[in-house]
Parts: C-alpha cells; structure tokens; sequence
C-alpha cells in the first residue's frame, strides 16, 4: 500500500511549494484535499511530480497564493492495496482586515493605521502646512509689486 515519505510546509521557491514524496507499488493516484473538499488544479494551483522506481516525489504548487489559499492541505495517495493521507497547515498571507461581526460594526472596529495620529504632531504638521503657504502668498504680492513697478520701464529709452 502507498506511504506518505514526506510532506513539507510551504517554501518559496519560484512559486509556492508543499513538496512531498510517496513510495507505493503500484504507483500510487494522488489528489489534494484543501480543508476536506477536494482542490481543484487551475492556472494558480497545480500538482507536479515525477516517478523515480516505487517513489513519486513533487510539489503541490502555488502561482502568488493570498489569504484565502490559507488552510489545511491533505495528500491522498491510493493504489490496488490501500490508501494514506496526510494533512499539513498552509498559511501564505494574513487577511487583510479583521473579522467584522454586524453590518455597522467595522467602522468601530477598524481603524486604517495611517488615520491614527496623535493631536500634538497633527496640530504641527498643520502649523508647517499654514506657515508655508502664508509665505508663499507674501512672495507672490512682493513679485507682483516688483513686476507691475520695475516692468513697466523701456530698456534704453524705447518707447513701444
């Protein structure tokens, strides 16, 4: 009967990878339980192994997992003689946000980090914020001034 050698957490590699080994004679049909419904391979999920005598060594692999690919991953391996499992955590990213319970609960519960600012840097960066803009207001009239005073003059007693 098949027997599970080997099942890895996940490693980065190119992609994502839970590398495993199994030894059966026959060889073994393997599939992939993700929290106890059967994975389905597509384009961003998908088994590769190879053959070597009575061992098949691979990966289950993952093209850029996010947190809903977290979970528990269970190796199947079943032949003629008998069948063996074996589960491992895959954990590849945190949620985004917190669980919310209630429809108006996340406005209370979460508050983006770059909202929270404390009141005595806040009231600086406005005051920066203020000066600035006062003294570029005073260089804009004084320019002005200066302009309409000495533009209006002719170079070299020209008249236009």
């Amino acid at each position: 009967p098949p027997r599970i050698l080997t099942l890895e957490e996940p490693v980065l590699h190119m992609d994502h990878c839970i590398a495993f080994a199994v030894h059966g004679n026959p060889a073994p049909t393997l599939h992939w339980l993700h929290n106890g419904q059967v994975l389905r391979e597509t384009e961003i999920i998908r088994m590769e192994f190879y053959q070597q005598g009575e061992v098949s060594e691979g990966c289950l692999l993952f093209n850029k997992p996010t947190h809903y690919n977290n979970g528990n991953y269970t190796i199947v391996a079943t032949n003629q003689l008998g069948s063996a499992n074996q589960t491992i955590k895959g954990h590849f990213l945190e949620k985004p946000f917190p669980a919310v319970s209630g429809l108006f609960s996340f406005r209370m519960q979460y508050t983006p980090k770059f909202l929270c600012v404390d009141a005595k840097a806040f009231s600086f960066q406005v005051s920066i914020a203020v000066g600035l803009a006062a003294f570029a207001c005073v260089l804009l009239v004084v320019l002005f001034i200066m302009i309409n005073k000495y533009g209006r003059r002719s170079k070299f007693g020209m008249k236009g």
